[in-house]
């Protein structure tokens, strides 16, 4: 749990952003070293960061070293996912889902970060499969841990983004592991 100075847990704000970094080689993703369990795109709370968009930049830089020289708001909703934190109000947050372009060298926050990598199309939908099986109980807890799909909150937005394809039916039972 993330604590504060003198050790009282975070609060979540409800504020989350969301940050597609591509390539000729893909986009960019990773594993979470923290919950929750899945391999996703740079993300990460509002609140210290003051806006969205200073949110964006900082979790890029924080997450994965890179400096964004251009970022374009693609979307922004709610989604009643969990996190880590401490809730302070209903579960869920408000993101705002970006498009960044990015100057340096991919220099990943081992804390943050396991296994970065550049994937292609058909990658990101076989990681969507496995977060569908997961959602559909083919997969306990644990097995999606050691060998995650994308991490639930992310099949809506790449869904809806067109990076992946997902049925309906299965895009409601990922909404339920949310």
């Amino acid at each position: 749990m993330t604590r504060m100075p003198g050790g009282s847990a975070r609060l979540c704000d409800h504020a989350s952003v969301g940050v597609l970094i591509s390539s000729p080689s893909g986009l960019l993703v990773f594993e979470r070293a923290t919950p929750p369990a899945g391999i996703a795109p740079v993300a990460g709370h509002v609140d210290e960061h003051g806006s969205p968009e200073k949110a964006a930049r900082e979790e890029v830089t924080g997450e994965v070293g890179l400096t964004v020289t251009h970022l374009q708001l693609l979307f922004n909703q709610w989604r009643p996912n969990r996190c880590r934190r401490t809730p302070s109000g209903p579960v869920g947050h408000h993101w705002w889902i970006f498009k960044a372009e990015v100057s340096g060298s991919l220099c990943p926050s081992p804390r943050e970060t396991r296994a970065p990598r550049w994937i292609r199309p058909d990658q990101l939908q076989q990681h969507a499969l496995r977060t569908v099986a997961y959602a559909n109980r083919r997969l306990n807890h644990e097995e999606f841990e050691r060998d995650p799909g994308l991490e639930p909150v992310w099949c809506r937005f790449l869904h809806d983004l067109e990076l992946v394809t997902l049925p309906s039916a299965d895009l409601d039972r990922i909404e339920a592991v949310l």
